[in-house]
């Protein structure tokens, strides 16, 4: 039995994140630890139940498990309706045949009978590796008002960095007539953010053709949106004004967190109407010992803190010896910091231990450390070091 949508979701999370390096070794990008207790995946997911989108599909698939095991059903984002809900799908064999996804048009070609099942009359594509804060249903609205085939959403960006994405070219009413991928001489600063809203039974067919053709690369970017330009359909930019940032890289990462210490943030995880929702592990309250100093930092629940922190983003169950001073530093879930160690200008991921008398970094890189590694007593991490996941630090 259909069971009719206006409109279905499809989040593409299966980015390797290759220039995360050793925070991407064991884990999809949208699985990297973000702002105390978040990771990147809850934006996108939070932005779909705040935009009353209920029907979700999580396409996944690199290093998945983690992915699969935290999204769940999908109920921490109330996404676990009886005529919804957040839906993971890997790439899966078909008969004989299967493939990996091959791009992020045919990531959503090989899922067409899924999102039949509920015959929407749009559907809209998103990414699930960016930090952003987004109300669909403005999108979806302008989409709707303007009877375009296809909404891309925009960013406004400098001239210099309009160089670096696929740039939207528009007449006076925002009908794009024209898309260059990272123009020399970019003729407009209307950057992709990679989310499109479609008319289902029409992009339907493109992704048929396109999934059919042997020379394609089966990306959105690349064919699908060059094609429907070609074929003179109506195609609109989105301009969108609010919190968005590509988290691609060690640096844009990190600034990302130390963001949210500005005085007055750009993003605002208060905000009732756009609410972040995640995960909850029911840690107790963040503990701060006597004689331990905090300042302008985010503690998150089940931090003990006996030294001296500051200028961080301290995620849930860290645990900060006595003696230690932590600096300009993004510290995930579950690391321990021994008595007596610098740390400064660091990524430190999940469940790394720094035992007693060591020094990350010296404040001018950003030295990362990755999943589960150990320094050892009294060890010296280089300033930039990029440390890879289950090494032993003499």
């Amino acid at each position: 039995m259909i069971n009719k949508k206006e409109i279905v979701a499809m989040l593409l999370a299966g980015g390797q994140g290759s220039r995360l390096f050793a925070l991407t070794q064991k884990k999809a990008k949208p699985a990297v630890s973000y702002g105390g207790k978040y990771k990147i995946i809850d934006f996108p997911l939070s932005n779909c139940t705040n935009s009353g989108i209920d029907t979700v599909g999580v396409l996944t698939q690199y290093e998945p498990l983690e992915l699969n095991a935290y999204i769940g059903t999908g109920g921490f984002w109330d996404l676990d309706s009886l005529n919804g809900g957040a839906y993971v799908l890997p790439p899966y064999m078909k008969g004989e045949t299967g493939n990996w996804y091959r791009g992020t048009a045919d990531a959503i070609y090989q899922n067409i009978n899924f999102i039949d099942n509920f015959d929407p009359d749009h559907i809209i594509v998103l990414s699930g590796d960016q930090i952003c804060t987004m109300d669909y249903d403005k999108m979806l609205q302008y989409h709707k008002e303007k009877g375009a085939d296809c909404t891309i959403s925009v960013l406004n960006v400098t001239y210099e960095e309009a160089k670096r994405f696929g740039i939207m070219n528009t007449d006076e009413d925002e009908r794009i007539y024209e898309f260059e991928e990272k123009p020399a001489e970019p003729k407009s600063t209307k950057a992709s953010m990679g989310i499109y809203i479609f008319k289902w039974k029409l992009i339907r067919q493109y992704l048929i053709d396109d999934g059919n053709d042997p020379e394609s690369e089966h990306d959105f970017g690349k064919n699908i949106i060059p094609r429907m330009l070609e074929d003179g359909r109506k195609m609109y930019a989105y301009s969108f004004d609010g919190y968005w940032r590509d988290v691609g890289t060690i640096d844009s990462l990190w600034e990302a967190n130390m963001e949210l210490l500005d005085e007055n943030p750009q993003i605002d995880l208060n905000d009732d109407k756009m609410r972040i929702y995640t995960r909850n592990f029911s840690l107790p309250p963040h503990y701060i010992a006597p004689g331990a100093s905090v300042k302008n930092s985010i503690l998150a629940d089940g931090c003990v803190i006996e030294g001296e922190v500051e200028n961080c983003v301290i995620h849930s169950g860290v645990k900060i010896g006595k003696g230690s001073v932590v600096k300009n530093s993004v510290i995930m879930k579950d690391t321990v910091v021994r008595t007596d160690c610098q740390i400064d200008k660091a990524l430190i991921d999940e469940e790394v231990v720094i035992e007693q008398g060591c020094k990350v970094g010296e404040g001018n890189n950003v030295t990362v450390i990755g999943y589960h590694c150990v320094a050892l007593e009294n060890a010296t991490v280089e300033d930039g070091a990029m440390i890879y996941p289950d090494t032993i630090l003499h």
